[in-house]
C-alpha cells in the first residue's frame, strides 16, 4: 500500500469483496465521490424530484419517495479514481485490505 498524501489523485481497485456490509457501504460511498458519478447522481435526483408523483392518502397530498439509485458497486476488479482529502483517509484506511492504491 502506497503512502496517501492529501491533495494526490490516486487510482484505487477493488482487490475483494467484503463479506460485511458496512465495507461494502464504505467502498461504495468513496466510489461515490468521483465526480463524474456525482454528476449522475445529481442529475437523476433533480429528475426524480421533478417526476415525483402526488397522490391522496387520507385526505393530504402524499409524494411518494422513490428510493435513491445505487449506480455504483463495490466488485472485484473495479476501478474508480479520487482525489484523496484529510477528510477520507480514515475510511481509505478502514477498508485497504479490500483495496490497491495506485
Amino acid at each position: 500500500m502506497t503512502a496517501l498524501i492529501a491533495g494526490k489523485t490516486v487510482t484505487i481497485s477493488v482487490t475483494s469483496v467484503p463479506k460485511e456490509p458496512r465495507h461494502r457501504k464504505t467502498i461504495e460511498r468513496l466510489m461515490r465521490l468521483q465526480p463524474a458519478v456525482q454528476r449522475t447522481l445529481t442529475r437523476v435526483a433533480r429528475k426524480r424530484g421533478r417526476d415525483n408523483p402526488l397522490n391522496q392518502r387520507g385526505g393530504r397530498m402524499w409524494v411518494s419517495r422513490i428510493p435513491a439509485t445505487r449506480c455504483v458497486g463495490a466488485e472485484l476488479g473495479a476501478k474508480f479514481t479520487l482525489r484523496v482529502t484529510p477528510q477520507i483517509m480514515p475510511d481509505v484506511m478502514a477498508v485497504s485490505r479490500f483495496l490497491e492504491i495506485a
